[in-house]
């Protein structure tokens, strides 16, 4: 963790720092007196692990970089997975369900957002990162052990999310939460641009494969009342209306698949 850290901290200085200076300066940003709504004061690339590793495409990566982030995102597979058999123990499921659960025809998809929050010098005009709740399954993130700057909302409230040294923070995704029955919530949750300090995060996501029908456990429907709360739907459906509809709340995302989902029969589904 402390090499991808520095080395991380590295390759944002050599490559990636001037090309955010030269953003801001294009789009006025220093100088803006109303609130910014349509970006985020950060620098990032991705990196894709599963099903197919790009990590030896990406562009202005030293060698020893692109071994480490294998390594790190190696290691990251295998605690979300972990992790994922934690939450069907809790939940009452069988080992491996959630697994089973977010793999399409591939397998999950697995990939990494390597972002960098500079010094802002209007953070109450520009935030790091809007408000929203993540698409996906489970998230691993790696941030930095200084610069603070993460909140979730919890009970209407924000809260910090302090940094610590070697740790994971672990969020949950909107499909884990259509899988569980709303046992488990995806937060929302946003960044707070810092006047001082540039704020590393390493956030990577174990994913459902594009094609996985995503619906929730039968185990867990069977002890509700409301037996109807989240839809069925093909991942793949649900990213091509989160990539628009991001940065606001998840529940209309969900009742418009649930329409979907009324007028569109999906095909034909394995027993997971």
């Amino acid at each position: 963790m402390d090499t991808v850290e520095r080395m991380t901290k590295e390759h944002y200085k050599k490559c990636m720092e001037q090309r955010f200076k030269e953003m801001v300066n294009s789009k006025g940003l220093e100088a803006v007196q109303n609130e910014v709504n349509d970006l985020d004061w950060e620098s990032t690339f991705f990196l894709r692990h599963l099903p197919v590793s790009n990590i030896s495409e990406v562009p202005d990566l030293e060698e020893e970089y692109r071994k480490v982030m294998r390594e790190f995102a190696g290691k990251l597979e295998k605690l979300a997975e972990e992790l994922l058999d934690l939450l069907c123990e809790n939940l009452g499921l069988e080992k491996g369900y959630l697994k089973k659960a977010l793999s399409g025809a591939k397998g999950p998809n697995f990939g990494t957002k390597v972002s960098n929050y500079p010094p802002c010098p209007r953070p109450e005009l520009i935030k790091g990162l809007r408000p929203h709740t993540d698409a996906g399954g489970i998230i691993l993130l790696f941030q930095d052990d200084k610069v603070s700057g993460l909140q979730l909302l919890k009970d209407g409230e924000w809260v910090d999310v302090p940094p610590m040294r070697h740790s994971i923070v672990i969020n949950i995704g909107d499909q884990l939460e259509v899988i569980t029955n709303g046992k488990y919530k995806s937060v929302m949750h946003r960044v707070i641009a810092q006047t001082d300090g540039n704020r590393m995060s390493i956030a990577s996501f174990y994913n459902p494969g594009s094609d996985a029908v995503i619906y929730p456990a039968q185990a867990l429907v069977e002890k509700e009342e409301n037996k109807e709360a989240y839809p069925k739907f093909v991942f793949e459906d649900y990213m091509k209306l989160y990539a628009g509809l991001k940065f606001q709340a998840k529940e209309p995302r969900f009742e418009t698949m649930k329409k979907m989902e009324s007028t569109v029969k999906l095909g034909p589904i394995a027993t997971i």
